[in-house]
């Protein structure tokens, strides 16, 4: 079966859970019309140079946002606790255990794969018939607007989501199709998250951080999709730990692609630090020693600093302060 008529087919089944989807039929339709006009030496077709690229930029921002949310309501009530997950439980009408998680989520990655596979196509069968490269610009376009959707830290975490538990809890490893060839691979002892997913698609993930060239640590993803530490995020962009990100100036870049305003909405890879910690547990158990300590110099110097502005003096109390801030910030 030819992947157009899989694709109508599966986004069909979609439409229950109202997902979008790109309109590969009616783009297909488009190119073959443009070939037949270039195959005849006839004046471009209009349709395809006015809105093409806008129509797709379009249909694949709205599979990015709903991919998003979707899985970031996943992730938080996977990881809620007490309270606060019969909450969400209720709030989603969601059934409350691991089975039901485990199947919404698998749904959730072919979503995003087979969409994934679709507009590669697309922009491919583009640039084959118009002899052009605007097919792969238009990638990297959407790209650095954080809507490439295999770009997505969401898919990163519930790729670490699944390792987590089909490692840790037996029940898990006989539900079928569960990434069973989806891991943590080190090579010559550089990390990586490896994973093949629909159609043969593997998706390598680089865990190393940018900035330390260490395995990261207390791992967050930037909007323009790479993967650093915290505390090294935090240097980059001239923030404190106490400030946090949020904190960040607008201006502040991405030390690898220098792409400004990438700090304020960085995603914490709360189920990869967990699949970290598992995977090297010495290397996690060091690094925590090291950096707690350089938490407590920066929460007590942040305080100090803090006292002298609006107090003019030193209190007492500043270090029981600084274990309070170190408490809330320690989240590793």
């Amino acid at each position: 079966m030819k992947f157009c008529k899989r694709y109508q087919e599966y986004m069909q089944k979609q439409e229950i859970q109202h997902l979008p989807g790109v309109g590969f039929k009616r783009f297909k339709k488009i190119l073959k019309k443009c070939r037949e006009e270039h195959q005849s030496n006839r004046k471009s077709n209009n349709v395809c140079d006015g809105t093409f690229f806008p129509t797709l930029l379009k249909e694949m921002s709205s599979i990015s946002c709903s991919f998003n949310t979707r899985a970031k309501k996943l992730l938080e009530l996977h990881m809620a606790t007490g309270v606060h997950k019969y909450l969400i439980w209720f709030r989603n009408k969601c059934q409350g255990n691991n089975i039901s998680l485990v199947e919404e989520g698998k749904d959730l990655v072919t979503y995003a794969t087979v969409n994934a596979i679709a507009i590669r196509k697309i922009l491919k069968k583009y640039d084959k018939i118009h002899h052009s490269k605007q097919g792969q610009a238009f990638r990297l376009q959407a790209r650095s607007m954080s809507i490439e959707i295999l770009q997505s830290p969401w898919l990163n975490e519930l790729i670490a989501f699944y390792i987590n538990l089909r490692e840790t809890k037996s029940s898990m490893r006989t539900i079928p199709g569960l990434l069973e060839e989806c891991a943590v691979t080190f090579d010559q002892g550089k990390p990586s998250l490896s994973c093949v997913l629909f159609e043969s698609l593997r998706l390598e993930i680089d865990l190393t951080c940018s900035i330390c060239l260490e395995t990261v640590f207390d791992a967050v993803s930037l909007t323009c999709s790479h993967i650093l530490c915290y505390m090294c995020a935090c240097s980059a962009a001239s923030v404190t730990i106490v400030d946090g990100l949020k904190a960040a100036n607008p201006k502040a870049k991405c030390p690898l692609c220098r792409k400004a305003s990438v700090y304020e909405c960085a995603v914490h890879l709360d189920e990869l630090n967990i699949l970290l910690k598992r995977s090297c547990p010495e290397y996690w158990h060091e690094r925590q020693k090291s950096e707690r300590i350089e938490r407590v110099q920066q929460a007590k110097k942040h305080w100090e600093n803090q006292c002298r502005a609006f107090m003019g003096l030193l209190p007492y109390y500043t270090r029981e302060a600084c274990h309070i801030i170190l408490e809330k910030n320690l989240a590793v």
